[in-house]
């Protein structure tokens, strides 16, 4: 397993807007893709993810990735 030198934790939920008023809408594909192209460009390489789903207010539930980036210092 790669030993990093630096890691950073980063949250990407669904949007509130549309479990409420559809009741789910899905991970926002586009900007977590984005979010990892952006990172990698600046050296950090994705190491563990995580998806959870919580509960959003009284009847919904939403779900979120958490994603652990790690970056060696060469």
């Amino acid at each position: 397993m790669a030993q990093y030198d630096e890691y950073k934790v980063i949250y990407v939920t669904e949007g509130g807007c549309g479990t409420l008023l559809l009741g789910s809408s899905g991970l926002p594909l586009k900007r977590l893709e984005s979010t990892l192209n952006q990172e990698a460009a600046n050296g950090w390489q994705l190491v563990f993810q995580v998806i959870e789903q919580k509960r959003f207010w009284l009847f919904w539930s939403r779900e979120a990735v958490i994603l652990t980036l790690g970056k060696s210092r060469d």
